[in-house]
């Protein structure tokens, strides 16, 4: 009878197991980890892509000198109907959507891109995209060693 007891006794107490769930804790953790690290990244790299894209298309929209003001010598700005059309023409060139906004001076153009980062880890959660949004403005400037009109 006695032998059984410590039978009993050493079964209850027994550790074998123990380390592996430990383990499989810890690797889940891990792995949700790594895929918030890898998830927040490619969001930054998906939001600095937006901001280059919108500059570039401030850049482009920023071309669309209104001639016949600058030719007068009147003003450099920009023909905000041509500056609008050569933004959007960026974009949709780029494949992305976005909205272009011209100051009422015609000296500045802004554009905001609008757009998404499909996830890698975090659809196991439940979130399968991030929307992302990118900024860009583009401000008319002349002179010959520093801008005029400021």
């Amino acid at each position: 009878m006695v032998f059984q007891h410590v039978g009993l006794d050493r079964a209850r107490f027994d550790d074998r197991g123990g380390v592996t769930v430990f383990v499989a804790v810890c690797v889940l953790a891990l792995i949700g980890i790594i895929g918030v690290a890898v998830d927040g990244g490619g969001t930054m790299r998906a939001t600095e892509r937006a901001d280059y894209i919108a500059g570039e298309a401030a850049r482009a929209g920023g071309q669309a000198i209104d001639p016949a003001q600058a030719i007068s010598g009147k003003a450099i700005v920009v023909d905000p109907q041509d500056a609008q059309a050569a933004a959007q023409a960026y974009l949709q060139s780029v494949g992305a959507a976005g909205a272009v906004r011209v100051s009422a001076d015609g000296t500045t153009l802004t554009v905001t891109v609008d757009g998404s980062y499909t996830t890698k880890f975090l659809p196991v959660v439940g979130i399968g995209s991030m929307p992302v949004t990118g900024h860009g403005k583009a401000t008319l400037l002349h002179g010959v060693t520093a801008p005029e009109g400021n």
